[in-house]
């Protein structure tokens, strides 16, 4: 293909030279070569030439577009597509792509390992260990004690594909019992897990466990608050590796200081990085980690070469995976 037949793309963040090679095959790319992503002002200065764009966690807004006539493409390297501002991109045709999928088993070990350490007070127990607090004889017998998972009653919000990663894991992995609410029945994950439909209120009165794997739309922000803490059990554990702006988390840390559930497993907050000051940095029946969810080399290569793809397929009329909410916009 001709140089200068190819569409021009805006990469905003440093990628594998192989992604990098086959986007220059079917692109024109520039790609910043400087430290975590492009700078928005940069970007705003440059996003006018660019028929495709290559982000990370980018809003995509009103403010953007309209320094991009020529955009088309939006490509993101991500499941989640909270930073696409929907109606702004269908006023001016650009259409966004995603990257599901590729990332669905490494986000549910994750949550897993949120459940487990959670449960059996890993990260807690790990700093008394190096905190030289581990004597003989010096404490009572059960005051390291933990929960046990195994055959332990999951309840699950958002049955998605990673909803059903994580029901696979726990059915077939810890025999565990499984209930779940989602905005419709999953007859196949009912027969294939014995996943039981429930209400949201008995989702959370029944489960040791509570999983939130919602969307973040402006349906399900602030989707748990303080009733529904209280509906739980108090030996109950609440899991969040969906987004934290689903979770009213004033909320969550005043059930969790108050007692009113045990405790909580979060890779996702409302402010992102958490602040130093946040209550929830200071309570040691919290397990907190920083957004990690699809964090492996490999799965972060496949969402990148993904996006890459979509990128090029949306560009050329070929295969893309485009938001549900843009699809309209194909031709």
């Amino acid at each position: 293909m001709d140089v200068s037949s190819k569409p021009k793309v805006l990469i905003n963040r440093k990628l594998p030279e192989a992604i990098i090679s086959y986007l220059n095959e079917h692109c024109e790319c520039t790609v910043w070569d400087g430290e975590g992503l492009l700078p928005r002002p940069q970007l705003l200065e440059m996003i006018k030439d660019y028929e495709g764009l290559f982000v990370n966690n980018e809003q995509i807004n009103a403010e953007l577009l309209e320094r991009a006539p020529k955009l088309r493409v939006v490509s993101s390297s991500s499941v989640g597509y909270n930073h696409f501002h929907i109606e702004d991109m269908k006023a001016r045709g650009v259409i966004g792509t995603h990257t599901p999928y590729v990332l669905d088993d490494t986000v549910a070990d994750l949550v897993f390992s949120l459940i487990l350490s959670s449960a059996r007070r890993v990260a807690e127990l790990d700093a008394q260990v190096k905190q030289g607090n581990w004597k003989r004889g010096a404490r009572k017998e059960d005051e390291w004690f933990g929960m046990d998972v195994h055959h332990a009653t999951i309840g699950i919000i958002g049955m998605g594909r990673i909803g059903e990663a994580i029901a696979k894991r726990a059915v077939h992995g810890f025999d565990m019992n499984l209930v779940y609410n989602n905005r419709s029945r999953k007859p196949e994950a009912e027969e294939r897990y014995g996943a039981q439909f429930r209400s949201l209120e008995d989702v959370l009165k029944e489960s040791d466990f509570v999983v939130l794997m919602t969307p973040l739309t402006p349906e399900t922000e602030h989707y748990i608050r303080k009733e529904h803490f209280e509906m739980m059990k108090p030996t109950a554990f609440f899991i969040n590796a969906s987004r934290g702006q689903t979770v009213d988390e004033q909320a969550m840390i005043e059930a969790l200081q108050n007692g009113t559930i045990r405790g909580a497993g979060l890779d996702v907050f409302d402010q992102e990085p958490v602040s130093p000051d946040n209550p929830l940095l200071k309570l040691s029946n919290v397990v907190t980690l920083p957004h990690i969810g699809s964090a492996t080399t490999k799965t972060r290569y496949d969402m990148a070469m993904l996006a890459a793809q979509n990128l090029v397929g949306a560009l050329t009329g070929d295969k893309a995976y485009v938001v549900q909410e843009l699809k309209e916009l194909v031709k």
